[in-house]
């Protein structure tokens, strides 16, 4: 087990090296850097990336970079640019800002923000606690819901409520979460009708003030909303996995014999049954939290205005503050990681068959 922990460990090093050079150098191929970001705001131009939004523009922008850059600083004095240029560390090869941006990295370095006047550091430690909230009670409440409604199917298999609630997977997984977030909005939280739930942030504004019964029911209070959005879609696949996992396990001989041996229906389902079908299921849960956070949050955080992690790299992206993006891929990549590794260490504490030991990967 120590073995594949240490071996695991090191190959987290080429992965995050190749995530990282594969990110970089698309990245410093694309029109509207940050040199070209500044030297419109100078002269006035506003945004820089509107002008590569057409379809063939912005191919032919990045293969254009350094005219567009010329053209774009006519009539800015040549120091100016190269200051400009200093500024941002784009008066050294790209190779070698690649590996001082690694050389910070491998000690937490990330950089300061171009256009935050703020370290990237503090402004990703800022943010996770959104992100981690949203990714963790989503991946929480699906599983609380997806797994008894699994099993119950599976048990019920053919019957009415297995229909009926195959109807209500169907629809729910058919409905964006975004729209769900805008009806939840429109309902609950003062968009036309009931104003239940609040519509801003995870906290209230006057959250130091509360002693801590009251902070963990205004939490409650401020999430439900946009963890009930990003739950309707993610419950589907969990619900047919466990399903699907049960029916297996059901059909097999050492089910069979066990209830010929008379033990009751409900000792067979979660003495024997229940630890072979959740072991995928249960052992998933560190990769459900990853996709959940990576990818799910970034339209629920703008409709219920919470300032995550999906929405700082987002506008990162639209301003080409290339620590902040770098540096935000860089934590994320490295939390998916970990929490794969998490996951695969699941496998043995839900089947201790399992052993790391033999393994080779």
């Amino acid at each position: 087990m120590g073995a594949y922990i240490l071996r695991r460990l090191a190959l987290m090093v080429p992965t995050l090296l190749g995530i990282m050079i594969i990110n970089f150098f698309i990245i410093q191929a694309a029109p509207g850097g940050p040199v070209e970001q500044a030297i419109s705001k100078l002269q006035g131009r506003g945004d820089v990336t509107s002008r590569f939004t057409g379809g063939g523009e912005a191919s032919a922008g990045a293969r254009q970079n350094n005219s567009d850059l010329s053209r774009g600083a006519r009539g800015l004095p040549p120091e100016l640019i190269e200051r400009i240029k200093k500024q941002y560390g784009f008066d050294k090869p790209i190779g070698e800002r690649f590996l001082d941006m690694m050389r910070g990295y491998l000690v937490f370095d990330l950089g300061d923000s171009f256009f935050r006047n703020a370290r990237v550091t503090d402004l990703v430690i800022s943010k996770m606690p959104v992100s981690i909230s949203l990714g963790l009670w989503t991946t929480l409440l699906t599983y609380l819901i997806s797994i008894p409604l699994g099993i119950a199917k599976a048990v019920r298999d053919g019957s009415r409520f297995d229909v009926a609630s195959s109807s209500v997977v169907i629809v729910g997984n058919a409905i964006p979460g975004f729209l769900f977030a805008l009806l939840l909005v429109v309902l609950f939280a003062g968009g036309s009708y009931w104003k239940i739930f609040p519509l801003r942030g995870i906290v209230a504004d006057d959250w130091r003030s509360l002693s801590w019964p009251d902070l963990i029911v205004d939490y409650a209070w401020h999430m439900a909303l946009p963890v009930l959005a990003m739950t309707i879609g993610g419950f589907a696949t969990l619900t047919m996995l466990t399903k699907n996992s049960f029916l297996e396990e059901i059909g097999k001989q050492y089910v069979l014999t066990a209830r010929a041996k008379g033990l009751v229906e409900r000792r067979v389902l979660y003495g024997h049954v229940f630890r072979n079908a959740m072991l995928i299921v249960i052992a998933g849960f560190p990769a459900a939290f990853v996709a959940v956070l990576f990818s799910g949050s970034l339209l629920i955080e703008v409709i219920f205005s919470l300032d995550g992690m999906g929405l700082l790299g987002f506008e990162a992206a639209i301003s080409r503050d290339y620590p902040v993006m770098f540096g935000t891929l860089w934590v994320l990549s490295l939390l998916g990681l970990v929490v794969g590794l998490i996951g695969d260490l699941l496998y043995m504490v839900v089947d201790p068959r399992i052993d790391f030991a033999t393994r080779g990967a």
